[in-house]
């Protein structure tokens, strides 16, 4: 199985991130990619974390914490073609960056699409773009992963054709029905007959809406779409709002204590271990080794 190697790396300058935030922020990635994404989409991903983009190995592809994203498009390739994503900071910056994990894992060059019967009632069989984090993108379809706030995902089987009961087509459960979006998210297709892209979107009101794009010119499918609906920014902005951030907190301060305890605990063995001689009380009865 092909492995995807992410790199988590810093770059604010407004905002400040320790290295343990990076680490402990890398390892929820981390299980929410191995437990969780993995086993439902079949993709075998690493995510580690590195002080500076120098310490990036050749081959891992960054995920780039950033104060602001000026173009409003997470997802970028560079020169080479490779992949690579900002993360616009924010008190719930985990959430961004589980976001952009998610979709490079599911869709590493920005342009994987899959046919499906249209949302739109006009319009026949069209080409969804595979963006899993989208749909229920909002912070309130979220969930705790070591105390921080990571994003939902839709499965596989949200492109089938007809809704089926037990099948579970968001890892949260949220998501009822194929091709269905919920308050905050969106959907994107191409339509074949007229070359054209469509959105279903849900950002405001108490309904979601269509919305043609129009045909796009040149450039990467993902990263067009994501400067048009702004989807980093969104969702960085509005998940200190959530009562899912809230919850994550509380889980975090609760979590420190226990690991702190741990933690003391782990110090007091390795003081005594150091302190005595383990092998001493262990045999009796052998001869010690002269070297001879």
């Amino acid at each position: 199985m092909f492995l995807i190697q992410l790199a988590l790396v810093s770059l604010t300058q407004q905002h400040t991130i320790t290295p343990s935030q990076l680490t402990r922020v890398a390892a929820a990635l981390q299980k929410q990619a191995t437990r969780d994404f993995g086993p439902l989409w079949g993709v075998n991903a690493t995510v580690d974390a590195f002080e500076t983009l120098d310490d990036v190995p050749v081959g891992y592809w960054p995920l780039i914490v950033v104060d602001d994203v000026p173009d409003a498009a997470g997802f970028h390739t560079d020169e080479n073609g490779q992949p690579f994503s900002l993360i616009e900071f924010s008190d719930t910056w985990s959430l961004t960056a589980s976001h952009e994990m998610l979709e490079m894992c599911a869709d590493p060059w920005g342009k994987r699409l899959v046919p499906g019967k249209s949302p739109h009632p006009d319009q026949g069989l069209v080409e969804f773009l595979v963006e899993v984090a989208d749909p229920s993108e909002a912070a309130e379809c979220g969930y705790t992963v070591n105390g921080f706030l990571l994003s939902d995902f839709f499965t596989p089987r949200f492109y089938d054709p007809v809704t089926a009961d037990g099948v579970r087509y968001s890892f949260g459960g949220h998501i009822k029905a194929p091709r269905e979006i919920l308050r905050g998210g969106y959907i994107s297709w191409r339509e074949p007959v007229t070359d054209e892209w469509w959105q279903q979107i849900w950002f405001s009101g108490n309904a979601p809406r269509f919305r043609k794009l129009g045909k796009l010119t040149g450039q990467n499918i993902r990263a067009a779409v994501d400067a048009k609906t702004k989807t980093n920014v969104r969702v960085a902005r509005s998940g200190p709002e959530s009562r899912r951030y809230t919850v994550a907190q509380d889980v975090r301060q609760l979590a420190k204590r226990t690991l702190r305890a741990r933690a003391d605990a782990w110090r007091t063995q390795i003081d005594g271990l150091r302190a005595a001689n383990p092998a001493a009380d262990a045999w009796e009865g052998g001869e010690e080794d002269t070297g001879e």
